[in-house]
């Protein structure tokens, strides 16, 4: 909750700017995002302010951004598929009602989703991505920002142009005024803070471009052009219509739910992460899963789509100055006040002084520094920041990510699949003085390193500077101690932890008990 009392004039004006200057450059955003998903810039303008509000209060970062947004959208594409594919009988306002009922209903189950992996609190488990798939993460996330621009950009028909070269000509000679008005908001973002910090650089480009639009009667693409704007109501409950749903509509929706709440709970924990970076103050992963599944509830329960954190507008917000919750609280609450009541205000934004903050976005939300860090990296951190990049860019963010985790996993368990045993002799005993960790990866190393056949009759196995780390490794020692009794030598295990002697079938019986044993748990298989 807000903690007013904490708030100095100068914190309380940041944000209240910050968050203004957010809920602008949030309605083209939410109403490109509906297109996408395929249904009324409404959904997506409700789903912003609704998710906004309540992650804004409830949140687990302050001044963290969200809303609707595009990789989430893209998930609910497969439901308009699916339904034209298997009801084709449909008139073309009823398919987009049963396209806009599902998505409300995938929204409310995505936020259930979301809510139990929090209550659970498996948010903790952000921590295994990698730092180099954090990178690919940002840095492909930069690049989809600024490849979202381009559409904007576009010549009136870009089909009629077979290359890149004839588009591009096509796009300056059509749209000269567009890239005027972009390097000139990029020139105000990059240079005004230079001189003042009064009022964020953003804000002061929309405003004077408008006013110099409006008046100058300049000719341009404006946000009244992507979508009409006049007759927006507030939100009011909307409940999903069962009539339209079956066994075979809810086999899609599900799964569909589901992805929706992990791709959403991916990219929220990233943006708390970057902005925990940023900021250097921790935010709390599992109460922003929470919030964000009571938001998506909420949303779908409304009319709105579900959404998450937004990288590209929480930076906005963190570099304007937006430290605390009254900033992301006054963008959403201002963003359908605008929408509502000043619909004709935001209509006469030119797309053009948005297209270029977030291309200055794209700009600050790229890890340039990862760029220099690559010489000094291991080839395989760099194999996986690749990957993430590009899968990010091409494919999908939750593919990315995981992707990510599973390769740096894979060549971590690689990289210490090797355990090494020194030998010495104590007391006409030979030891085994073993180094490196026991798991699964390394089992086979581990059986390689003794000579069963030539060992003398009392053999010691000291476990001091080695660790078992999961089931695997335990079975391996009852193995080798079931190997050992057949051979009718004597054994000796000696240095393991606690929970290891418990965990042995076989060798328990062969383990010593030392002062100085270790005391780890050992991960089980259940």
């Amino acid at each position: 909750m807000f903690t007013i009392q904490n708030y100095s004039k100068q914190n309380i004006k940041n944000d209240i700017l910050s968050g203004a200057l957010v809920a602008v450059a949030l309605v083209p955003e939410a109403i490109a995002f509906s297109f996408i998903a395929g249904v009324s810039p409404v959904v997506g303008l409700y789903g912003a302010f609704i998710i906004g509000l309540i992650t804004a209060i409830l949140g687990g970062k302050p001044g963290m951004i969200s809303g609707a947004t595009g990789s989430v959208a893209v998930v609910f594409v497969s439901l308009g598929l699916w339904v034209k594919q298997h009801h084709p009988e449909l008139d073309k306002e009823t398919l987009s009602m049963m396209v806009l009922h599902m998505i409300l209903l995938t929204s409310i189950i995505a936020g259930m989703i979301q809510i139990t992996i929090g209550m659970l609190k498996l948010g903790k488990f952000i921590r295994l991505v990698p730092q180099p798939a954090l990178f690919g993460f940002v840095n492909g996330l930069a690049i989809v920002i600024a490849l979202a621009q381009l559409p904007f950009l576009a010549p009136a028909h870009p089909e009629q142009y077979h290359s890149w070269i004839a588009l591009l000509k096509a796009s300056l000679s059509e749209n000269s005024v567009m890239y005027v008005i972009i390097i000139a908001t990029m020139a105000t973002m990059q240079f005004l803070p230079k001189v003042s910090k009064a009022v964020p650089a953003g804000l002061v480009a929309i405003i004077v471009a408008t006013l110099a639009v409006h008046f100058g009667h300049i000719d341009t693409k404006t946000v009244g052009d992507l979508a009409d704007l006049s007759s927006v109501p507030m939100p009011s409950l909307v409940m999903p219509d069962s009539t339209l749903f079956g066994w075979q509509t809810m086999i899609v929706i599900i799964p569909t739910a589901v992805i929706v709440a992990l791709v959403g709970l991916i990219e929220s924990l990233l943006t708390l992460s970057v902005l925990d970076e940023m900021g250097g103050k921790r935010g709390s992963g599992n109460r922003e899963c929470v919030a964000l599944g009571i938001g998506n509830t909420t949303s779908g329960l409304f009319g709105g789509m579900a959404g998450c954190a937004m990288i590209g507008q929480s930076v906005i917000n963190f570099t304007s100055g937006g430290l605390g919750r009254l900033s992301s609280f006054t963008a959403a609450v201002l963003l359908i006040t605008l929408v509502v009541n000043f619909s004709s205000v935001i209509a006469a934004i030119p797309v053009a002084v948005l297209v270029g903050i977030m291309f200055m976005v794209s700009i600050g939300t790229f890890e340039f520094s990862s760029l220099k860090r690559i010489k000094h990296m291991p080839k395989s951190d760099v194999f996986v920041l690749a990957v993430v990049t590009i899968i990010t860019v091409y494919y999908d963010l939750a593919v990315a990510v995981i992707a990510g985790v599973i390769i740096s996993a894979l060549v971590f368990a690689w990289e210490h699949a090797r355990i090494f045993a020194h030998t010495t002799k104590e007391e006409g005993r030979k030891v085994y003085e073993l180094d490196g960790p026991l798991f699964f990866a390394s089992v086979t190393s581990f059986n390689e390193q003794f000579d069963l056949e030539n060992d003398p009759d009392s053999v010691v196995i000291d476990f001091k500077k080695a660790r078992v780390m999961d089931s695997s490794g335990a079975e391996a020692i009852d193995a080798l101690t079931q190997k050992y009794k057949k051979a009718g030598k004597k054994l000796t295990l000696r240095h393991l932890s606690e929970d290891c002697k418990k965990t042995l079938k076989i060798a328990g019986p062969f383990c010593s008990y030392e002062e100085d044993d270790p005391t780890y748990k050992v991960v089980r298989d259940y």
